[in-house]
């Protein structure tokens, strides 16, 4: 009898990826280490202002600094919210996620959509200290400072 071959596991996970830190970096290594092809969809600019925020480096920076990553296997841009389709086009057995999302009425919806579609969601916990906002904050707090020094 032939042995039953094993189907490669593919995750995919999403983000804007602005300011590239450590904590992105974690959930990538974490992701990878439970997948064979992690696929990882970067924000396109358009959409990053549709969610009210505003990147600081741009798409084609974000999505070369990602395709650069060596738990990385491939990058695409991600042009809307709807990860569903997103998994099923690529073949995607998990979603990872921040743990922010745990719990929240929206993704207890999503997690029963995945469910049906045999989609896994594994929420990764965020890095403690770190985040795109927080060093954008700390930036805007150092330019401040400089500025009133040389008036």
């Amino acid at each position: 009898m032939a042995k039953e071959e094993s189907k490669e596991i593919i995750g995919y996970t999403a983000g804007v990826f602005d300011l590239f830190h450590i904590g992105h970096l974690n959930l990538l290594k974490n992701a990878k280490g439970l997948c064979d092809k992690l696929v990882v969809g970067v924000t396109v600019d358009e959409l990053v202002t549709y969610k009210g925020k505003h990147a600081i480096i741009p798409f084609e920076d974000r999505i070369e600094i990602i395709r650069n990553i060596k738990y990385v296997d491939a990058a695409v841009p991600q042009y809307d919210m709807d990860k569903l389709s997103v998994c099923k086009k690529l073949g995607a057995s998990i979603l990872f996620v921040g743990d922010d999302w745990y719990g929240t009425d929206k993704w207890q919806e999503y997690e029963e959509e995945f469910k049906k579609a045999g989609i896994k969601i594994v929420y990764f916990p965020y890095t403690k200290g770190v985040s795109s906002s927080k060093i954008r904050e700390t930036l805007k707090i150092m330019r401040d400072k400089a500025q009133n020094k040389s008036e």
